[in-house]
Order: C-alpha cells, then structure tokens, then sequence
C-alpha cells in the first residue's frame, strides 16, 4: 500500500471531511426515499381497524406519518437556510399532534399522497444542501442544540422508519 498521507495538507483533510459528509447526507435522503417507497408500497393495504398495543390504528399511525413528514421536513429546511435558529420544540411537538388530528379526518389517499410528497421534497432539499448548511444548529426548547442534519436523522427519517415498522405490523 501506497503511503499518501505524508503529503496531505489540512485543506485535503477539509476536502475529505466533506465528501464524508456529502456521502451520509446522500445515505440519509436514500433512506428517506425508502420510507417514501415502502409506504406507496403497503398503501393499499391500510385500512383503521387493527389497533397496536398503543391503541392506534393504521389509519392514526398514517396520519401521523404524513405530519411528522411535513413537520420535520419544515424544521431540516428553516434550521439548514438559517431561517430559525431557536425552536420552542415542545409547543411545536404540541401543535404537530393538534394537526395530526386534522390529518386524521382526511382518506388514506389523501394522506400517503401528502406524506409521500413532503418526504420527496425533504429528499430534494438534502441532496441540494451544502455541508455547512446541514450542520447548521437550532436552540431546541432552550435545553439542547440540534443540528439540520440531526433532525433530518433523529425526529424525521429515523421517527419515520419507525412508525413504518408499527404500519407494516398493523397491516400485516
């Protein structure tokens, strides 16, 4: 093996590092679109009756998909332009769930064709995103700093593959 490393400089460590960080934010939009896939994938097999041990039903788990979609995906873009740099999370966690109601009382259709189209503009806004712009931070309800990137991961595709896993169980 050839030894490089004894020419690098601190700019090619930067040029690395960043090309690591283009390569998960690229694994991350992918598993993104995964989420988008399966989820067209079961639609037609979602209907309300079956309840977790939770008590929701598939129609509820899809509701709150397609608002934890538009929500989070909200948040990744505000924090990554710069827009929002402190986020009151708990009220906003507050108001999620009164427009997951809402969501509710839409069809199924309604409700994947929503989810689906948030997480595919989410997967846009990551594969068009700059390093810096997704280690952008927010203040999160004053207790902890999150980045973009953090968010995307965690609350939204993370929270997303999630509740995938209790819709694929309810519908069987």
């Amino acid at each position: 093996m050839k030894i490089e490393s004894t020419d690098f400089t601190v700019e090619d460590i930067k040029s690395f590092m960043a090309s690591y960080r283009d390569h998960e934010r690229d694994v991350l939009a992918g598993r993104l679109e995964e989420v988008a896939r399966r989820l067209a994938e079961i639609a037609p097999r979602i209907e309300g009756k079956a309840t977790d041990v939770a008590g929701w039903n598939a129609h509820e788990v899809l509701a709150h998909i397609a608002v934890v979609s538009k929500f989070y995906g909200v948040v990744v873009h505000k924090i990554a332009s710069g827009q929002v740099t402190e986020l009151d999370l708990l009220e906003s966690v507050h108001m999620r769930d009164v427009a997951g109601r809402q969501m509710a009382e839409l069809d199924n259709e309604g409700l994947i064709a929503a989810a689906v189209a948030d997480m595919r503009r989410t997967v846009k806004l990551l594969r068009g995103l700059a390093g810096d712009d997704l280690r952008r931070s927010a203040v999160m309800s004053g207790a902890m700093a999150m980045t973009a990137e953090e968010v995307a991961r965690l609350p939204l595709v993370g929270h997303l593959e999630l509740h995938l896993e209790q819709l694929e169980k309810l519908v069987g």
